[in-house]
């Protein structure tokens, strides 16, 4: 599936993918299994529409480049613009769909450009680096603080979170964004990964799961 334009429960909708916002550390398991200290206030990195693709066929990802990591993450799709301090309703009235997705990392070039204090989108922004399955509607989901997110690779539970594990849910994360800077109606939020990251594989067999909503397949090429 082409993500140059998004998709929700099959339709194609109206406007095309634009940047990806993703908040780092959100889980407070998964801060400590890399060493990192829980952040005080919302951390955030924005990754460019280009380097989204779709779970369908299977995806590539870097040989050559150290060690490529998963990250899965509950995605929400934006569909209209936000911005200047959104109320809560006006967040929830701009959500379109939520879907699982994997942020992918070059783990071993983000540890150097940390070691030496310097910025690490080129090990989150390469081409492939934000993999993306297909949106439901957000009518499907009833309650936002529980959203259950699940990886399994080649038939073993890899990571098995839920949106109540947040230090920062969904809607309070997507105004504190949206008070930093505008979002569009195509813009993806990656809302943090669980405890349990680890590198893939070319070979790779995944299942990526909105537990209980959506079930996608895909494999590393």
């Amino acid at each position: 599936m082409s993500y140059q334009h998004q998709y929700v429960d099959g339709t194609r909708i109206h406007f095309p993918i634009g940047k990806v916002v993703c908040i780092g550390r959100n889980y407070a398991e998964h801060a400590k299994e890399l060493d990192n200290p829980i952040p005080t206030e919302p951390l955030l990195f924005i990754k460019p529409g280009s380097c989204v693709v779709g779970t369908e066929g299977g995806f590539a990802i870097p040989t050559e480049r150290g060690s490529v990591h998963y990250e899965a993450e509950i995605s929400v799709l934006i569909g209209k613009p936000l911005s200047n301090n959104p109320s809560a309703e006006e967040v929830l009235d701009a959500i379109s769909g939520f879907a699982p997705g994997l942020d992918l990392t070059l783990r071993d070039k983000q540890s150097e450009l940390k070691s030496k204090g310097l910025p690490w989108e080129v090990a989150k922004s390469f081409d492939g680096a934000c993999v993306l399955a297909p949106f439901v509607q957000s009518a499907e989901f009833k309650d936002l603080a529980d959203i259950g997110i699940r990886l399994t690779i080649n038939g073993e539970v890899r990571q098995d979170g839920n949106s109540a594990l947040m230090l920062n849910p969904i809607v309070p994360m997507i105004q504190y964004m949206a008070a930093c800077f505008s979002l569009q109606a195509g813009d993806v939020i990656m809302t943090g990964t669980p405890v349990g990251v680890g590198p893939l594989n070319v070979g790779d067999e995944l299942v990526l799961e909105l537990t209980g909503v959506s079930r996608f397949e895909s494999s590393v090429r």
